[in-house]
């Protein structure tokens, strides 16, 4: 159901920015749920990238790491954690059983309106 409702945010998000993501992040907690990352790649048809695992800790060092002048910028306090953090990227699969699934998952919540 989870998976399910993520791309159900992401369709919003596209129709909104009229751009659609490339790729799903999950950090923190989830990221470390295997079978949560593959359903999500698989039921919004992209690519899932899982990690890091401690993103809350790693923001806020990362915050105080520019608020000291070690590193310039968000975009260069991202490359540092994209190289020091292992990351797991989940491709989408068997997303035509999603697809049905989403069908269904989308008549429940318009039942529930």
């Amino acid at each position: 159901m989870l998976a399910l409702r993520y791309r159900w945010i992401l369709e919003r998000i596209a129709r909104i920015t009229g751009t659609a993501p490339a790729a799903l992040h999950v950090v923190g907690g989830g990221a470390r749920n295997t079978l949560l990352c593959q359903f999500a790649a698989d039921a919004c048809g992209i690519p899932v990238v899982a990690g890091p695992v401690e993103a809350t800790s790693l923001g806020n060092a990362l915050v105080q790491l520019i608020a000291a002048g070690l590193i310039g910028s968000v975009a260069e306090g991202r490359e540092l954690v994209r190289l020091s953090f292992p990351m797991t990227t989940y491709l989408p699969r068997d997303t035509s059983l999603w697809d049905d699934a989403y069908g269904r998952f989308t008549a429940a919540l318009a039942k529930r309106r």
